[in-house]
């Protein structure tokens, strides 16, 4: 199975991607054939930095559980609840 195929299934969520020059916490928006659309959050503000496309086989590492992620999705939650209240 291509890192593409698997990444697919994991759209919309939370998680950390390491590329051949950097690598940032965010949420994948899109899973293309030869590219992904990943939106970059600020973990200091937790909101959206800027949104890249990374060329598929210059992902090195995809972390998709652990703390961080975990803080980010609380994070996160606990905003749209603050929103959906006004």
């Amino acid at each position: 199975m291509k890192l593409v195929e698997k990444l697919k299934e994991y759209e919309n969520q939370y998680l950390f991607i390491r590329w051949a020059t950097g690598g940032e916490y965010g949420k994948l928006m899109y899973v293309g054939e030869d590219f992904v659309e990943f939106n970059i959050i600020d973990i200091e503000t937790m909101k959206y930095r800027e949104t890249i496309l990374l060329y598929a086989p210059l992902i090195l590492e995809v972390s998709i559980g652990g703390a961080d992620i975990a803080r980010i999705i609380a994070e996160v939650s606990s905003q749209m609840s603050i929103h959906s209240d006004n």
